[in-house]
């Protein structure tokens, strides 16, 4: 299909853009949602993005530096109230938000995984740029395809149109292929086939789509593209309604962010066939009032990604299902290290990555030391940013590698083997 550019779109687009207009609203959902591709072996791979630069210094806390209490006179945790998790390599003491009582027991079970520092040479401080950067592992190419959809573009034909699952309603850079979509379903009880007209008149305007989808577009790529999403959407219908009832093993919070990994937890469950789901969640883009003491806005946002990440493993562990789980959890950069004048924190550099399920549980990665010094070899930006340490896409190399099962350097272009934790 070839790089689609704004000229080329205009050129070829704009029969799809009629046929999407022209046709029942299902089909046009249907197209902004549909297909992607098949992986094997049996594990899940569930990407988690906190969306807006979560603080990794408020998720992981080194309590023991003077410099972090000095940095954050009023919205850092306390110690006292820190869930300690050990120390690093480097002999720094760090432990988890007070409100991320489940996450602790997670990692004190072994099955959560800690990288700090993960980030990338002069980090992008743009929410779009950045999120791209993450989704595309190219920094020098943040608008090309997405890392997982090249994954998905390498996978052998017939691709299943079911493998891979957005809960979000655009679909991330991450999950951009060259000729494939993926279906957007934040609910399962949502995503039928939705016509005005009852019984058999239903069945007959279901056919007639089905015809239409099945039309030669030719050599009109974008026209292929709306008519293969429409066919894959027919074929995901019955899998999906499969998981529209389910409930778990555990009663899950009400959350956006809950109700997603239901989903997910469902379509696990039910085995539909999907091997890589995308998860969102917002809110993390913490200018002001972030709280103090452990308490406020950022708390409100740990506790829900807590008890959601919570639900959700439980539910797998009860079915047997966890281990055949990898839960990966990043955000587009972390926060400046110095609060702001609004109690809050700035766009900064280096976070953490948070991995859960089929892990090597653990601790990863140095933590920084705050001291805004000229020689401190783990800050950037005159001492005002967290520099990384592990590079993300090395962290992305063990998965493609050791999870998915396919060469991590066809993938991502470079050779990322090696550099990164081997918590998988």
């Amino acid at each position: 299909m070839g790089r689609i550019t704004r000229r080329r779109f205009i050129r070829d687009g704009s029969v799809a853009v009629a046929v999407a207009h022209a046709t029942p609203r299902f089909l046009s959902d249907a197209a902004s949602a549909q297909v992607s591709a098949q992986s094997g072996g049996g594990r899940n791979l569930v990407v988690l993005y906190l969306q807006g630069g979560n603080d990794a210094l408020s998720t992981v806390i080194p309590y023991t530096d003077a410099a972090y209490y000095a940095r954050r006179p009023n919205i850092a945790v306390p110690a006292t109230q820190v869930l300690q998790v050990g120390a690093d390599t480097a002999g720094r003491a760090v432990g988890l938000h007070p409100r991320l009582t489940g996450l602790r027991a997670l990692f004190t079970d072994g099955r959560m995984a800690i990288i700090q520092r993960a980030g990338y040479a002069d980090s992008s401080r743009s929410h779009f740029e950045g999120t791209d950067i993450w989704g595309s592992a190219d920094p020098a190419n943040s608008g090309g395809l997405g890392w997982l959809g090249r994954y998905l573009d390498a996978l052998p034909t017939p691709i299943d149109p079911l493998a891979a699952w957005n809960t979000t309603r655009e679909t991330p850079r991450a999950l951009v292929a060259r000729s494939l979509g993926v279906p957007a379903i934040p609910d399962a009880r949502a995503y039928s086939f939705a016509s005005p007209n009852g019984a058999a008149d239903a069945v007959f305007e279901r056919q007639a789509a089905l015809r239409m989808a099945s039309n030669r577009a030719g050599d009109r790529s974008h026209l292929a593209f709306v008519d293969g999403t429409m066919a894959g959407a027919f074929g995901t219908m019955d899998r999906v309604g499969a998981v529209a009832d389910y409930q778990g093993t555990v009663a899950y919070p009400t959350s956006a962010l809950a109700i997603s990994l239901r989903t997910v937890a469902g379509a696990i469950a039910r085995g539909v066939g999907t091997r890589i789901y995308w998860v969102s969640t917002s809110g993390f883009d913490t200018h002001a009032a972030q709280g103090n003491a452990g308490a406020g806005g950022y708390a409100n946002l740990m506790t829900g990604l807590n008890d959601a990440l919570v639900a959700f493993t439980t539910d797998l562990k009860n079915q047997g299902l966890l281990g055949s789980t990898l839960v990966l959890q990043f955000s587009e950069f972390s926060r400046r290290i110095t609060e702001n004048g609004s109690q809050g924190t700035d766009h900064g550099a280096a976070g953490v990555m948070l991995a859960f399920g089929a892990v090597r549980g653990g601790l990863y990665g140095t933590a920084p030391s705050l001291a805004q010094v000229p020689d401190n070899p783990t800050l950037e930006n005159d001492g005002a940013d967290v520099r990384y340490e592990t590079d993300f896409r090395a962290v992305y190399a063990r998965v493609l590698d050791s999870w998915l099962g396919v060469d991590s350097r066809l993938i991502l272009g470079d050779d990322f083997r090696g550099q990164g934790p081997a918590f998988i």
